[in-house]
């Protein structure tokens, strides 16, 4: 159990920085530029794969990672800014 999780902590540390690259390409980046129904399509893509978890545990798990991301993100633009300004 504790190789799984070690290894999720890595996938989702991954997910964030490549959510990161893609928010700075974004005309509309960060929790604006969220789109739900591709956020929809992923989740049911997982289902696919997880059917024990399915949509309706998926869906929660996934939007805390997705929020995460943006969150961490976010900070990162702050410090950038910053560090900039300075």
């Amino acid at each position: 159990m504790d190789r799984v999780d070690a290894a999720l902590a890595v996938l989702l540390e991954r997910r964030a920085l490549l959510a990161a690259r893609i928010q700075r390409l974004k005309p509309v980046g960060g929790f604006q530029g969220r789109d739900m129904e591709r956020e929809r399509r992923l989740v049911a893509g997982m289902a696919r794969r997880a059917p024990r978890l399915g949509v309706r545990r998926l869906a929660p798990i996934m939007n805390a990672v997705i929020e995460a991301g943006l969150h961490a993100a976010e900070e990162e633009r702050a410090r950038d800014r910053d560090a900039d300004g300075m």
